[in-house]
């Protein structure tokens, strides 16, 4: 039993901190840990079993790693050129592309390394695969733990609903991604509103270089044209960020009643990553996704991952910089 300590004890870790506060990036940490060690733990188990399925089943569990990134690197490399085709040709949207290239890459230089009899080029390899397996297990925590963030029903007693902006179309209309938001944002109202206690909903989005007037402007006039009630509408109108909108919301709620509660609506990629700056924020309240186009989720869950690595950059950096050292000095 032993051999399922490290298992047993990680998952004791997610479990706190999910009761804690489950908008902290090491519950995912954690609760990766604990499967990793858990599919460890099973594995040796398996092979201590003497039995031909057991065998096929350690098979199929080295094999399908591999057929399974060479399948990941085809598909993000074709949602790349589906998000060129539909989106433009911003870095933005060439993210689930380079990615998918990137990771051709590093298999190529895998099988190149031992065929060139190069010590430095083993040296890159080695190297190419440590930092890929850091990354490719914090992406995985990041990927998983959203998911069931994203799970998890809002509360149905708050005193405000926030909807987050997120650009305007040609200056002055609200995008699909936008109304989304708006529509998640107008069903929670709804639900709790049939409950005899209606919230306030804030829309939180300032005036961008291009756009004709603030996003929470049009936002609100969206919602009131669609017989949403606009006494029931607050108005933040000086955000730029997605940092500036949870600031500045929470500002206008904590300056209306300090003991306020509320849940935050974005959209489902992006969710997890709000919750992570709500909490740094101080915002009393969860985060709540919209759905959004599939064909939009490779590329707009990457820009999340990459931004969530850059907010804890200092501790990536200095695990990549180990990871560098110990494959050089191997």
């Amino acid at each position: 039993m032993l051999l399922y300590a490290p298992a047993v004890f990680f998952l004791l870790l997610a479990a706190v901190g999910v009761l804690r506060d489950r908008r902290r990036f090491s519950n995912a940490v954690y609760l990766g840990l604990a499967l990793t060690f858990l599919a460890f733990a099973l594995l040796v188990t398996l092979g201590k079993v003497d039995s031909v399925l057991a065998e096929v089943v350690l098979i199929v569990v080295v094999l399908a790693p591999a057929l399974a990134t060479l399948v990941l690197a085809g598909l993000l490399i074709a949602n790349g050129f589906k998000m060129i085709r539909k989106e433009g040709r911003r870095v933005a949207n060439l993210l689930s592309l380079l990615c998918g290239v990137a990771i051709l890459a590093v298999v190529a230089l895998l099988v190149a390394a031992p065929q060139a009899d190069s010590p430095a080029l083993s040296v890159v390899a080695r190297t190419a695969l440590l930092l890929t397996c850091y990354l490719s297990f914090l992406f995985v925590c990041f990927i998983g733990y959203a998911y069931l963030y994203g799970r998890l029903m809002p509360r149905q007693d708050v005193d405000y609903v926030v909807v987050l902006g997120s650009g305007l179309l040609g200056g002055t209309r609200v995008p699909p991604l936008l109304a989304s938001r708006l529509e998640r944002g107008r069903a929670l109202y709804e639900r709790q509103a049939a409950n005899g206690r209606p919230p306030l909903l804030i829309t939180s989005g300032g005036q961008g270089p291009d756009e004709q007037l603030p996003e929470s402007h049009a936002m609100a006039a969206y919602l009131t044209d669609r017989g949403f009630p606009a006494d029931r509408i607050v108005l933040e109108d000086r955000s730029r960020t997605t940092e500036e909108n949870l600031r500045f919301s929470r500002e206008l709620m904590s300056a209306a009643d300090p003991d306020y509660s509320c849940v935050v609506v974005t959209n489902n990629f992006h969710a997890f990553r709000a919750a992570l700056l709500a909490r740094r924020q101080g915002v009393n309240g969860q985060v709540a996704g919209s759905p959004t186009a599939a064909y939009f989720w490779p590329s707009a869950t990457i820009r999340e991952f990459v931004a969530v690595l850059v907010a804890y950059k200092w501790i990536n950096v200095t695990v990549c910089g180990l990871l560098t050292l110990v494959s050089v000095a191997a």
